[in-house]
């Protein structure tokens, strides 16, 4: 491991954060420190059109049985979902209550992500983690920023881990070699954790996407060598690895084992699993976690 993984300990935490991220880590998946969640938010952030590729995948109860059955650590999902099938499960897997969220029929150019539920929701729901959305580099971001500290300040009230899906974004990202570049997604990982988040979503940076991007990020740089940086930026935050759009199976494994074997704490994988038949998850689920146990921590 390139990167040594904070322990719990290190982090900071209130008795209650430390106590729901002990659960999420140490109390479900594979139970070694390690964690791979499964989001479920794709249905207001793309449109039903996600769920073609499997039909059962509308069906929430499906996605969180899925889950359970699946030996996740936690699903992300918007209020409205939790609020109408997680009771079924309630206990049984922890829920991340997804606090922001948008559509994509706006130009999301300049994006921000409103407020659609609170922490006090997220504790009445029983839930572990609450998750935000947080377009870093959007014109918005002055008020991305302010909206994230009253969220930030509740979950420090409330107890609450506070995980922030940090996503480059806006014509200026675009002009700095796009969302997905080693320079953006490094950016992305320092800001959630100078900004106050305990766990940082991010997508696997692309080095070779160099256009525009500042000096120190134009060299011949390896992917491993990407996200070693990546998770150094985020330091005492935890940080996840986002699976990202559906592609080919041998390229998303090796992208989980590259995010661990720099000191990743684990991987959010949504439509890489749901998008394929109950069989066919279980058996990539199970190859995900193979990797994972390879890398436990305290």
């Amino acid at each position: 491991m390139n990167n040594v993984r904070p322990r719990i300990n290190e982090l900071g935490l209130s008795t209650g954060k430390k106590a729901r991220l002990r659960r999420i880590l140490q109390q479900n998946g594979l139970c070694n420190g390690t964690a791979i969640f499964l989001p479920y938010d794709q249905g207001l952030e793309h449109g039903p059109r996600d769920f073609a590729a499997n039909h059962l995948a509308s069906d929430p109860k499906y996605v969180i049985r899925l889950a359970l059955e699946g030996g996740f650590n936690g699903i992300a999902i918007q209020i409205g979902l939790a609020e109408k099938f997680y009771w079924d499960y309630a206990g049984e897997i922890p829920l991340v209550l997804k606090l922001n969220g948008k559509t994509e029929i706006p130009s999301a150019v300049d994006p921000l992500s409103p407020l659609n539920a609170s922490v006090a929701d997220a504790v009445r729901l029983g839930a572990d983690a609450v998750g935000y959305t947080l377009y870093v580099g959007s014109p918005a971001q002055e008020r991305d920023f302010a909206q994230f500290r009253r969220v930030r300040e509740d979950a420090q009230a409330l107890g609450m881990p506070l995980i922030v899906w940090s996503y480059p974004r806006g014509t200026a990202v675009a002009a700095k070699g796009g969302k997905d570049s080693f320079y953006a997604v490094d950016y992305a990982a320092r800001t959630a954790s100078e900004l106050g988040a305990d766990i940082v979503k991010v997508n696997f940076p692309r080095p070779e996407k160099q256009a525009g991007v500042p000096a120190a990020y134009q060299d011949e740089i390896s992917s491993q060598r990407a996200i070693d940086a990546v998770v150094r930026s985020a330091n005492r935050t935890l940080l996840l690895v986002s699976g990202g759009e559906r592609a080919d199976d041998q390229a998303m494994l090796e992208k989980a084992r590259e995010s661990m074997e720099a000191g990743a704490t684990g991987l959010i994988f949504g439509r890489n699993v749901w998008q394929r038949s109950y069989d066919e998850s279980m058996r990539f689920v199970s190859a995900l976690k193979e990797i994972l146990a390879k890398y436990p921590s305290d």
